[in-house]
């Protein structure tokens, strides 16, 4: 029995870890796209995901994605690799609107140049940030798009790109248009880590206080291994689309930061927690919120876990790491 081969560009992330793990599980030949395969970060995949194999390219080197696609002429490509900080696309736009949007094309041209087109099915991750401020709520997969910063709008390009190989060359792409969907492997320069992180330091009296910009905008969090089913769901349909990942169900900042004070045992929280408003975006979105009832429908993906048990997973894991450090 030949195994199927799954290439996903981004695999040292949040979602990359978690997929690779799910499609291991699934039986397939798990590959990861990494930016240089010697080094601490290659060393730690290997480490935690020890059944991948690991390959040199860029997202900003067509030669180089051509060539891995071309060796090895994987069955499923999913694309997770991006700059995904806000605050960092405001910092660094053009590097952001290099590696999130002109990244994925180069990929897509990659996919056409190695002849892959009829035998590879393709998945973009698309970002509700691509929303804005949105003209509906909740956000399905027809709500027009109406980014506010250089990191949504490169994903729109991105997301708009990958459609257009679909309907110009055929290629099986597909985008999964995910909400926030956190858990205990959330990168550090997230705002969920960042409190989480601050909350066990405090907890065990390593730090002060914890510094944020606004406490009132509200989002949509899902569970990261939750939406990672989601993404794979997609590439098995017998035709591609594109879905809305998402619970349906909004929190505020103020509420996630509640909830992981006081599973560490801290209730007086307020004061621990003071607001700096040089820490707030240029341009912010008050809420987000997304309508998962195609995916529901067509997939047979719901959300399983809910936001609290999210947020004391983050703690926990949290509390640990520092216990141990």
């Amino acid at each position: 029995m030949t195994l199927r081969t799954a290439l996903i560009v981004g695999i040292s992330g949040q979602d990359g870890s978690y997929l690779a793990e799910l499609l291991n599980a699934k039986g397939y030949a798990v590959h990861g796209v990494i930016r240089s395969v010697t080094g601490p970060k290659a060393d730690s995949i290997r480490v935690g995901l020890p059944f991948a194999s690991l390959h040199e390219a860029e997202l900003q080197d067509l030669a180089s994605l051509v060539a891995v696609l071309d060796d090895l002429r994987p069955d499923e490509i999913y694309n997770l690799a991006a700059l995904s900080s806000v605050s960092r696309s405001w910092a660094q736009p053009e590097l952001t609107a290099e590696v999130t949007g002109l990244g994925v094309l180069r990929l897509l041209e990659a996919i056409r140049l190695a002849g892959l087109l009829e035998t590879t099915r393709f998945y973009q991750a698309s970002s509700s940030e691509m929303f804005g401020h949105a003209r509906e709520s909740p956000q399905n997969e027809g709500t027009p798009f109406s980014p506010v910063h250089p990191y949504a709008v490169a994903k729109v390009f991105a997301h708009q790109t990958t459609v257009n190989f679909r309907e110009a060359y055929g290629l099986f792409a597909v985008c999964g248009i995910l909400f926030n969907h956190e858990s205990p492997r959330r990168g550090e320069d997230f705002v969920t880590r960042k409190i989480t992180r601050a909350v066990a330091r405090i907890a065990m009296g390593r730090q002060p206080d914890l510094t944020l910009g606004t406490l009132d905008v509200r989002r949509d969090w899902g569970y990261a291994p939750e939406y990672v089913e989601a993404m794979w769901l997609m590439l098995q349909e017998p035709n591609p689309d594109d879905y809305v990942v998402a619970t349906g169900i909004t929190h505020s900042v103020r509420e996630f930061v509640e909830v992981a004070f006081r599973h560490a045992g801290i209730d007086d929280w307020e004061a621990r927690v003071t607001s700096d408003p040089e820490l707030r975006r240029p341009a912010d979105i008050p809420e987000l919120r997304g309508d998962a009832a195609k995916a529901r429908e067509a997939l047979g993906w719901s959300p399983r876990t809910g936001f609290d048990q999210i947020v004391r997973a983050m703690v926990d894991e949290d509390l640990r790491l520092e216990s141990t450090g």
